[in-house]
């Protein structure tokens, strides 16, 4: 049996809100380990691959051979394929770059690993340690053998599926209608335009979007996202993409090369990110934008938080959760009423026809928004059809 060990910080996860928690606490000067159960850090890729890039140097992360393209803009497409084009600043959190993920992720581990962090792959936690109801470390498996870690302060950044913030007893549930089932492939020999990321809109995936995200000249991730809620098996997702794929010249005529899914939260942000000793953050957290579906960002940017609460409660001895809730205030400040409000804009979204998603398109034209978000895009809609703003009179 291995024998225990004693950190500072333990991190669960090391996806990019896990790299970034574990860096900065490092930075900040706290002994950190970071678990992986995976072998690989970064594979397989389960994302879209686009990301904004504005955020970056706030975290510090700069671009590196881990960017495919940088794109000009973003093109939405209504159902019946009016276009409306916004530029890259100004149309959110999933353009920008598209990145080879694995690279990046892999990439945020290595900023990890060279700010001090230990990391150790193949290595699962397997349930939570706890003294007098306060978290004091996790229970971990690595290579079949299994032994206690102990820290100061626990981090959950296991991902969507997260495990660990439940057994810390920080409740993760979400509802069906908050959950997207994802389906991309990587396709080659397409006619893609690498200036855009595309978005296509209405009954084509129900719920959600198909996405377009270039990787080069002639290929592409191409990919939809669904709302669980609205379909009835997990094939479904394939049947709609496929069926788009086929109504599309430039996709039908590509060749598939690789193929990934998974879930997507689209809920609104936890109420309890932190408990004693506990603090959970990224996609465990429900970080994930519910409009785009996009998460990396922000799991990053509560990571910086996260990481600096961590090194000050270790450093303090005092993990409370009264001490801990000072990551919590941080990130609310920073992402909670975008967060909040786009899931309100999901829930009204996910209902509306195609015909209503063409007239929201349509009354795009011409229009030059300062900056894409629900807000403007209402401004802008009531202005031509304003019955179709109605139900959306709290947002505007």
């Amino acid at each position: 049996m291995a024998s225990d060990l004693k950190t500072d910080v333990l991190v669960i996860g090391a996806g990019p809100a896990g790299s970034m928690t574990a860096k900065w606490a490092a930075k900040h000067g706290a002994s950190v380990l970071m678990i992986e159960k995976r072998q690989e850090i970064g594979s397989p890729v389960r994302c879209g691959e686009g990301m904004s890039k504005d955020w970056l140097p706030d975290v510090g992360i700069k671009p590196g051979r881990w960017v495919n393209v940088e794109v000009e803009g973003a093109r939405i497409f209504s159902p019946n394929e009016t276009v409306f084009e916004i530029n890259e600043k100004d149309a959110g959190n999933e353009v920008g770059y598209v990145v080879e993920r694995d690279e990046f992720d892999k990439q945020l581990a290595i900023d990890a690993a060279n700010a001090g962090v230990e990391v150790r792959l193949k290595t699962a936690a397997t349930g939570i340690l706890k003294e007098n109801g306060k978290v004091v470390g996790a229970k971990v498996k690595q290579f079949g053998t299994t032994f206690d870690v102990h820290a100061k302060v626990t981090v959950g950044a296991d991902g969507f599926e997260s495990q660990v913030g439940r057994w810390a007893g920080v409740p993760t549930n979400i509802a069906l209608k908050d959950m997207d089932s994802c389906l991309q492939y990587r396709m080659t020999n397409v006619d893609c335009d690498i200036r855009f990321c595309d978005f296509y809109l209405g009954k084509v995936a129900p719920g959600g979007y198909v996405w377009i995200f270039p990787k080069a000249e002639g290929l592409a991730n191409v990919g939809i996202g669904v709302q669980v809620s609205q379909i009835h098996g997990m094939a479904e997702p394939r049947d709609y993409l496929d069926r788009w794929i086929a109504k599309h010249p430039a996709y039908a005529k590509g060749k598939k090369i690789d193929m990934v899914g998974g879930g997507v939260s689209i809920s609104p942000p936890l109420k309890q990110t932190v408990t004693d000793g506990f603090m959970v953050v990224g996609d465990a957290a429900r970080m994930i934008d519910p409009l785009t579906g996009g998460g990396i960002a922000n799991g990053c940017i509560a990571g910086k938080i996260c990481g600096t609460v961590a090194a000050k409660a270790a450093q303090t001895n005092n993990a409370s959760k009264e001490a801990l809730m000072e990551y919590d205030r941080g990130w609310r400040a920073r992402l909670e009423e975008k967060l909040y409000r786009n899931w309100l804009a999901k829930e009204k979204l996910t209902s509306l026809s195609d015909e209503t998603f063409d007239k929201v398109v349509d009354a795009l034209q011409g229009v030059k928004l300062q900056k894409l978000n629900v807000h403007n895009i209402l401004k802008a809609v009531r202005d031509k059809y304003p019955e179709v703003t109605k139900e959306f009179e709290a947002f505007i």
